[in-house]
């Protein structure tokens, strides 16, 4: 007897502390009885999850009752079971079936069943996200035993069993007892549990003005502990109600949109998982509560163990808490990002938690993209995609204001060229449908794509952002803008219409700007109220089938066209006349009215700059065809000489101004556009190209508001060589009406000699004398006129020369030099020598 009681499991415990401690027997007296009560416990191991197993314990069951038609049966029919698709969770019908199978006059089975689902907590995968459980280590596991009133409580209750979970139970031992009596801790625990649904117990109920859980002051409490762990415990209700609330307040409100309805959604899943913990731990205290009345046995359930097995649910609570906090007042894209945010996290499960709520949260946010990207539809109610449409737009404005990015909504884990690829997609498809009027299917111009069909893909898909996601955004943008300037290429010839307006609008085509330029010049020096834009146009469509224009499309020829700018009083036709060209269709959206209306600005600016070489061709034929005719007259001599140094320094002045237009300007400028058109990727690269291209001939061309000064001075330069062409034409009149009535007097007179007769009289000569004196005397009023001329001309000049240097742009520095190549104005004007400092300073500047 007494080797049998050496053997027994109490003394193998014992030994087997002794020998881990390392201390004796009368040492090791708590790690004894800790190990006992460790052994002692109903937890049983976990059910395993096998169909297969679970149909053979059914069989095993059947065939010890001796029923092997049933389990035959049962076979058969398990067989056809599993051919049909209806059931997903079969595995869980066949454990109730075997769970019911059992004996119910065995209460050891019993108890070791709710044993077994309450040591696994809650099943592993009955959470949305991993459910990890740790145990603090400083928490002591020498649990106090239950008192009777518990069994009392527990009898009072009856056997409903987790029937009784949400309704708090009459407890009809309390209306014995007085709230002044001491509570136990059963009591407690019994509270907690409906605390932990929101529910206030008999005891513990929530304090409004602190806004938490507390024991009720008129209770005693033996100890203090229990009293600190109860609050503790409480702080799950408080959690559970802060999130009941916000789903309960916002699940009705249609407003919230899909994301916020999903985000409810995600977060009514984590209470449902929740509630089973608790309806487990409703399970084991229904249990004991039966096991107290009919056995006898100790509590397992205590507020101790309570919040060993809360810990990790409370953490949970507390995240959902927290975000639901964070997520007040937030909606669609803007809500998705406040989620994504508490995922960066170092802690994994926190982590896996709220990128499974994400999961959830971004699923309608990737269904409205993929239907935008694959179909150019956006069904956006309650605005909470990223992309916003105005339906007030028309559709020749629809690629430049009917789309546009609400940034706000724009997902934190979506970057921003990824949500402008996504709008450059949508755009481009219905772009394509409403204003190409192309009926291709999306289908044919994407490559076949799988959408999401559940959070799950969403989940998958948003964790690889620069890979999957980066892909499939990716190869939609280049098949989509691709197709699309194909379209605006082959079918409406967007690049000949950029050749055309360089050809036309910019004086490109040499030849038919000249010859236009002969044929308008007697209509154009007329009063601009006596013009007529269809004899303007008669004279366009003459220079066309002149030149080399007429080899150009009919469909770029129809476009070009006439226009005649707003009249002022005393304006000619050379201050009104403008050509224009028409655009409409898809063609517009890069050719806006802006850029038209910028066209025309830079049309004139240079039409008046060729008008001004064509008048000093004009002056340069007149003097180089006066030059010998006029030798006769060597009083002339001083002031053709003044009229051919100004029309010189005219020549240089308007000579440089046209190389820097034509190439420094134009050139360079068109060639830099028509690179990046070649290589653009999506009509935006092609628009915003083009907007840089005007943008830069408008400032270099002295067009824009910050170089006004400088446009000033030009057009007075302008005005000045039109003046010098008047007051030459005057001169060269003047001259030769005095010339011919010279070579007459001379003709009249040597006819008179021939004839025998005296050659003139002497009234005769008297009166040419005094005509010729009066001719001379008019020339020192010409050359002072010159003179005059000539120094406003420099003044202007000097001036203009004085802000192309301080200006900041570097060309139009470089053009003062070659304006003043040999320093002929720094050596008139002191203000253009500029100070060694000044000069150190700018380079540096440059530097």
């Amino acid at each position: 007897m007494a080797a049998l009681d050496q053997k027994s499991p109490n003394v193998l415990l014992q030994s087997l502390c002794c020998r881990i401690t390392g201390k004796s027997e009368a040492d090791v007296a708590h790690q004894f009885q800790y190990a006992v009560r460790v052994i002692g416990s109903n937890y049983a191991p976990t059910i395993e999850r096998d169909e297969f197993l679970v149909s053979e314990k059914i069989k095993k069951e059947l065939l010890k009752q001796r029923r092997e038609a049933d389990a035959a049966l049962f076979s058969e029919l398990h067989r056809k079971l599993q051919t049909q698709g209806v059931l997903k969770h079969r595995w869980s019908i066949l454990y109730l079936l075997l769970s019911l199978c059992e004996d119910p006059r065995k209460p050891s089975s019993r108890v070791g069943s709710y044993g077994a689902v309450f040591a696994q907590a809650l099943p592993c995968d009955a959470h949305s996200t991993p459910f990890y459980y740790a145990r603090p280590q400083s928490l002591s596991l020498s649990y106090p035993e239950r008192s009777v009133l518990a069994a009392h409580n527990a009898s009072s209750m009856g056997t409903s069993g987790i029937s009784s979970l949400g309704v708090y139970p009459l407890y009809n031992l309390c209306l014995s007892l007085s709230l002044s009596a001491e509570i136990s801790e059963a009591a407690l625990v019994r509270d907690i549990l409906y605390v932990f649904q929101g529910i206030d117990g008999k005891f513990i109920k929530m304090c409004a003005p602190e806004n938490c859980y507390k024991i009720d002051s008129k209770v005693n409490s033996s100890s203090p502990s229990l009293r600190d762990t109860s609050s503790r415990l409480a702080e799950l209700g408080w959690l559970h109600n802060k999130v009941r609330k916000y789903t309960d307040s916002r699940s009705l409100d249609r407003a919230f949109g899909l994301v916020g309805q999903s985000f409810c959604a995600s977060l009514h899943q984590e209470l449902k998982e929740y509630y089973r913990l608790l309806s487990v731990l409703h399970a084991q205290l229904q249990v004991e509560d039966d096991q107290g009345v009919n056995v006898g046995v100790d509590s397992n359930l205590t507020l101790r163990r309570l919040l060993v097995w809360t810990y990790d649910p409370k953490i949970r609570l507390k995240t959902l808490a927290a975000l639901v906090d964070y997520c007040q007042g937030r909606k669609g894209g803007e809500l998705a990002s406040a989620v994504h945010a508490y995922g960066k996290t170092g802690d994994p499960h926190m982590r896996a938690l709220v990128q499974h709520i994400l999961s959830l949260v971004s699923h309608p946010i990737l269904n409205f993209l993929y239907r935008w990207i694959y179909d150019g539809e956006l069904e956006d109610t309650y605005h909470e995609f990223f992309v916003a449409s105005d339906p007030t737009v028309k559709t020749d404005r629809l690629w430049h204001d009917k789309y546009s990015l609400r940034k706000s909504m724009i997902p934190s884990f979506i970057t921003m060229d990824q949500a402008r690829k996504v709008l450059l997609i949508g755009k481009s498809i219905n772009f394509l449908h409403q204003v190409c009027h192309d009926r291709t299917p999306p289908g044919k111009i994407l490559p076949a794509s799988k959408s999401t069909d559940s959070p799950k893909d969403a989940a998958e898909l948003f964790t690889d952002l620069e890979g999957a996601f980066q892909s499939k955004i990716d190869a939609a943008y280049f098949e989509t803008s691709k197709y699309l300037l194909d379209v605006l290429n082959k079918n409406y010839q967007l690049l000949d219409h950029l050749q055309a307006m360089r050809r036309y609008l910019l004086l490109g085509q040499g030849d038919f700007i000249r010859h236009l330029m002969d044929l308008l010049k007697p209509e154009l020096a007329r009063a601009a109220t006596t013009l007529y834009q269809h004899n303007l146009t008669g004279i366009l469509e003459t220079a066309v089938r002149a030149t080399n224009a007429q080899f150009d499309s009919p469909e770029i020829l129809k476009r070009l066209d006439v226009r005649l700018l707003e009249v002022s009083p005393g304006d000619t036709g050379w201050d009104v006349f403008s050509l224009d060209y028409h655009v409409d269709g898809p063609i517009a959206t890069v050719f806006t009215r802006e850029c038209m209306s910028h066209y025309l600005r830079v049309f004139n600016f240079l039409w008046r700059a060729k008008r001004m070489e064509y008048i000093l061709t004009d002056i340069w034929k007149s003097q180089m065809c006066n030059a010998k005719l006029l030798k006769s007259m060597p009083e002339l001599s001083g002031v053709l000489h003044q009229c051919h140094v100004l029309a010189s320094e005219m020549v240089h002045f308007i000579h440089q101004m046209q190389y820097y237009i034509t190439f420094e300007v134009l050139e360079c400028s068109w060639d830099e556009l028509w690179n990046k058109v070649q290589q653009a990727q999506d009509l935006d690269h092609i628009i915003a190209a083009h907007d840089v291209f005007l943008d830069t001939i408008i400032s270099r061309c002295l067009l824009d508001s910050n170089s006004r000064s400088l446009l000033n001075q030009l057009r007075a330069v302008f005005d000045q060589i039109i003046e010098f062409q008047n007051a030459q034409d005057t001169l060269y009149r003047s001259a030769l009406e005095e010339l011919q009535l010279r070579v007459q007097y001379e003709d009249n007179k040597r006819q008179r000699e021939q004839e025998g007769e005296w050659g003139v009289t002497a009234e005769q000569e008297a009166a040419e004398n005094k005509r010729v004196q009066e001719f001379k005397d008019t020339i020192p009023k010409m050359c002072s006129q010159l003179r005059l001329l000539t120094h406003f001309y420099q003044g202007i000049v000097q001036e203009f020369l004085r802000l192309l240097m301080t200006s900041s742009d570097e060309s139009l520095q470089f053009l003062s030099f070659r304006l003043d190549f040999n320093e002929h104005y720094k050596a008139r004007d002191p203000r253009l020598r500029p100070s060694l400092g000044a000069t150190r300073g700018r380079r540096s500047s440059n530097i």
